[in-house]
């Protein structure tokens, strides 16, 4: 173990005006020569910040729930049945090695057309 560090967040809700502290611990490899207090610090807040923006879609669509995911399974798996032949397992490895295929499915790119099947 290279260091541990405390994080202290003081917050204030906006609406309440409430304050709250928060304390969290971590641990790096890294020796402080190499990750100092700002660099600790840096890194945290891009975490953080990456959050945030998950945070408006896990709030707005309740993206973190499962069945989310099963509706995009399952749109994605009828997509696949809907272009032409060949099992969905087969449309699948082809479309994991060439992703471009993924938007000629959907019809996004200038090179699909009514008629193009996989």
């Amino acid at each position: 173990m290279g260091q541990a560090f405390v994080i202290e967040r003081h917050r204030t809700n906006k609406k309440s005006g409430e304050s709250s502290l928060e304390v969290s611990y971590g641990l790096t490899s890294r020796p402080p020569k190499q990750a100092g207090p700002q660099r600790i610090l840096r890194v945290n807040r891009g975490h953080w910040a990456i959050e945030s923006c998950h945070y408006m879609i896990d709030w707005n669509d309740d993206d973190d729930r499962p069945e989310n995911f099963t509706r995009l399974r399952r749109f994605a798996i009828g997509v696949l049945k809907s272009k032409g032949r060949g099992s969905v397992a087969q449309k699948m490895r082809r479309l994991t090695r060439n992703v471009r295929l993924v938007f000629d499915y959907l019809r996004m790119t200038e090179n699909s057309c009514a008629c193009h099947t996989h």
